[in-house]
C-alpha cells in the first residue's frame, strides 16, 4: 500500500487528505479494519514510537492511550494490585492478565477522563487478554505490530465493525531527517533520538543521590512519554505508569500544576471514601468515571447534593472533605517527575512535593538552577540533570 486515502484532514472541511511515502515506497502499515482518520494516524504513529522506546528502555511490554496527539497515559506491563484493578474497572474480569494487558489497563486507567475515546498503541502483538479489556472501553482505534487471530476478531467487532485496527511493521526505520509543511513552508530537522541507558540519569545535582533502580525506570517512562507530549509538558510517574501528564501549557508551572492535579486525582481514587462509593447497579463506566472526578474535586456538590446523588448512588455519600483529601494525599510518596525543559523556578518543585514527588529529571540550564536545587534539597529529593531537552510540536 503506497498511499491511504483519508476521509478528511484534521477537520471535515480539510479535503483532500491522504498519507503516503514521499519516496514512493510502501507505507509501513496495513489497515486491517475500519477507516482511520488523519488525527488517528497522528496518534498512532506518535503512540507507536512511544511504546517501542518504552519497550527498548525497560525490556517490558508497553502501552499508551493517546488523545489529540498527546498521551493521556503510558505504562509498562507490571502486575496490577487489587486496588488498581478496582479503580481501573477490571476487577470483575475473570481471566489471566498478561503483561501487555496489565500495561494497557494501567495506561488507560490512570486518567480515565482523558483516555475516553483514545487511540491505543501496543509494543507487542495484541493478545486476547488485552483485546478483552479494549472491548469494554470507548476507543477509536489501535496500532500494534500484530494481532492474535482471536484478538483481531474481538477488535473488529467494536464500533459495529468500524473500529480502526492498524498493523505496523516493527522493523520499519524512518529516515534520519524529517520534514513537515506549515503555511506552504517546509521545515526540516534531524529526528530527536533518545537513548536512555544505565548512565542516563548519572548527573545528580542534589545532596541526596540515592536514585533507586525502580526510580530510574519511572524517570525513563517520564522522559519517553514527554518526548511525544505536546510542549510544554510535565509527567508524574509511579510504579511503572504515568499518573499525571500535563501537555501544551505556555507556562511551566501551569503544566506542573495540571499534571500534579491529575496525579492527585489518581491517588484520591484509591482512598477508602472513593473505593466504597455505593454506585447504582448498571451505571455506565463513563458515568462512574465522571462521578468520581466530581466527587474528588471542587464540584463535589454536583454528585452529593440532594437531587444529584440519586443519579449515581444507592445512598447519599458523605462529603470527602478538603482536610480528609489532604491527609490522604500526604500518604503518597516515591513519585517520579520529568520535565521536557528546565524548571525556571523552585515553585515547580514546591508543587511537585505536594504530590509525593521524590525523584526529578530535567535538562537543567536555567539561570536559577541553584534555587531549584535548593528547593529539592529542602525536601530531600533526588534530581538528575539530563542535559537533553524534549520539546515536541
Amino acid at each position: 500500500m503506497k498511499e491511504f486515502q483519508l476521509k478528511y484532514g484534521c477537520n471535515p472541511n480539510q479535503k483532500p487528505s491522504r498519507i503516503y511515502m514521499k519516496d514512493g515506497s510502501d507505507l509501513p502499515v496495513q489497515v486491517l479494519n475500519g477507516r482511520p482518520g488523519y488525527i488517528n494516524f497522528l496518534d498512532a504513529f506518535n503512540g507507536w514510537q512511544l511504546v517501542k522506546e518504552l519497550k527498548k528502555a525497560t525490556g517490558m511490554p508497553a502501552a499508551t492511550s493517546f488523545k489529540h496527539v498527546s498521551p493521556a497515559g503510558a505504562a509498562i506491563g507490571l502486575p496490577m494490585s487489587d486496588v488498581e484493578k478496582h479503580i481501573y474497572w477490571v476487577d470483575d474480569m475473570d481471566m489471566e492478565f498478561t503483561p501487555l494487558a496489565n500495561a494497557y489497563a494501567r495506561a488507560r486507567g490512570a486518567d480515565r477522563m482523558s483516555s475516553f475515546g483514545d487511540f491505543i498503541a501496543l509494543s507487542d502483538v495484541c493478545d486476547v487478554s488485552t483485546a478483552l479489556i479494549i472491548k469494554r472501553e470507548t476507543s477509536d482505534g489501535i496500532i500494534a505490530p500484530g494481532y492474535e487471530p482471536e484478538a483481531l476478531e474481538i477488535l473488529k467487532a467494536k464500533k459495529k465493525g468500524n473500529y480502526a485496527v492498524i498493523q505496523i511493521d516493527p522493523d520499519y526505520v524512518p529516515a534520519p531527517i524529517e520534514s513537515k509543511e506549515v503555511y506552504g513552508v517546509t521545515f526540516e530537522q534531524g529526528r530527536n533520538e533518545l537513548n536512555i541507558d544505565e548512565h542516563f540519569f548519572d548527573h545528580i545535582v542534589t545532596e541526596n543521590k540515592e536514585l533507586t533502580d525502580a526510580a530510574k525506570i519511572d524517570l525513563a517512562i517520564a522522559m519517553i512519554t514527554l518526548k511525544y507530549t505536546q510542549s510544554n509538558s510535565v509527567c508524574y510517574v509511579k510504579d511503572g505508569q504515568a499518573i499525571g501528564i500535563g501537555a501544551g501549557q505556555q507556562s511551566r508551572i501551569h503544566c506542573t500544576r495540571l499534571a500534579g492535579d491529575k496525579a492527585d486525582k489518581w491517588w484520591l481514587r484509591q482512598a477508602p471514601q472513593v473505593m466504597s462509593l455505593p454506585f447504582k447497579p448498571g451505571i455506565r463506566r463513563a458515568d462512574r468515571d465522571n462521578a468520581i472526578d466530581l466527587y474528588t474535586g471542587e464540584d463535589y456538590l454536583d454528585v452529593v447534593d440532594d437531587g444529584n446523588w440519586q443519579n449515581f448512588f444507592t445512598e447519599q455519600p458523605k462529603v470527602f472533605t478538603a482536610e480528609e483529601k489532604r491527609a490522604w494525599l500526604d500518604q503518597n510518596s516515591g513519585v517520579s517527575l520529568g520535565s521536557d525543559a528546565f524548571f525556571p523556578f523552585g515553585d515547580n518543585i514546591e508543587r511537585a512535593h505536594r504530590s509525593g514527588v521524590a525523584y526529578v529529571a530535567q535538562p537543567g540550564g536555567s539561570i536559577r538552577d541553584d534555587h531549584v536545587i535548593d528547593t529539592c534539597n529542602k525536601y530531600g529529593m533526588v534530581m538528575s540533570f539530563t542535559g537533553i531537552r524534549l520539546f515536541h510540536h
